[in-house]
């Protein structure tokens, strides 16, 4: 599809709806937003929505990060099956056909195969760890796609995803969401109550799977998180240092689930912004 202006800002491309893969007769696309005139290949932000694994919001959410094509990256927001489609590790399958696509279309599109990054929020926080810690995981690189590229991905932005779901109970709020019940988002994503298949959970946890090759991670979570506690944020952090990662956490005290300290229409507020902008231009760039 011709690349049309986004409306973002006028320097800015956007060619929408491209199909990456198709699965059971469903295109699964992505939004690529690129700076005009920009001669060097780009490094690619690949942006996951949240959205408790069941929630479209795709196009609702592309705003978060659709900002930094302003700032020499390439911004691609992807599509994945929600947990009503399919079960876990799809979803992750998804998310690394859609890198895998945008490396085999790099030339066409002037990107640069050697630096990609991923960010998310929520559950989409939850797979770009999973994208983080899982290269060269062959149970999580389905077959969709451009099955011969690397799905592998130089650095991590994690805003308030959840790691170890059989733990997110033990430390949520008094009035915080319940996970270990049969309709919670994880035990939906999983396909029965977490409780009952621990084994399941574990293959699902990030931690699972982080060693000394993780990339850089940078990670956000507000301490008054109703929805996903910040001890899941500061149990990803402990395993990635442990392993010798090199990895950053912060915590935003007083601070919910997203919200008006996190973003803003135009994208992130200026701090939050700005934080994101250094790590990715530090690892990235």
């Amino acid at each position: 599809m011709e690349a049309i202006d986004s409306g973002v800002q006028s320097k800015v491309l956007v060619d929408m709806n491209l199909t990456f893969a198709e699965v059971n007769g469903r295109k699964l696309v992505l939004d690529l937003y690129r700076p005009r005139n920009c001669g060097a290949p780009l490094p690619v932000i690949v942006w996951i929505f949240g959205g408790a694994f069941f929630q479209d919001n795709r196009l609702v959410q592309a705003h978060r990060a659709s900002w930094l094509a302003k700032y020499g990256y390439a911004v691609a927001s992807i599509d994945y099956r929600l947990s009503s489609e399919a079960l876990f590790p799809a979803q992750i399958h998804d998310c690394k056909a859609a890198v895998r696509w945008l490396r085999a279309y790099a030339t066409l599109y002037n990107l640069d195969t050697e630096n990609f990054g991923v960010w998310g929020a929520s559950s989409g926080g939850y797979l770009s760890t999973m994208l983080g810690v899982t290269s060269g995981v062959e149970a999580f690189e389905g077959n969709l796609g451009s099955i011969l590229e690397s799905s592998s991905v130089q650095a991590v932005v994690d805003f308030y995803g959840p790691t170890d779901f059989l733990k997110m109970d033990e430390t949520r709020l008094p009035d915080g969401q319940k996970h270990n019940v049969g309709n919670s988002p994880e035990s939906r994503l999983l396909g029965a109550p977490i409780v009952e298949i621990p084994e399941k959970v574990k293959e699902a946890n990030p931690l699972t799977y982080v060693n000394e090759s993780a990339p850089p991670f940078l990670i956000l979570h507000g301490v008054k998180d109703l929805l996903v506690p910040v001890n899941q944020s500061e149990i990803l952090y402990e395993a990635l240092n442990n392993a010798g990662g090199d990895v950053k956490l912060f915590k935003l005290e007083g601070v919910g689930h997203g919200g008006p300290q996190f973003y803003r229409e135009s994208g992130c507020t200026p701090i939050v912004g700005a934080m994101v902008l250094a790590f990715l231009n530090q690892h990235l760039k």
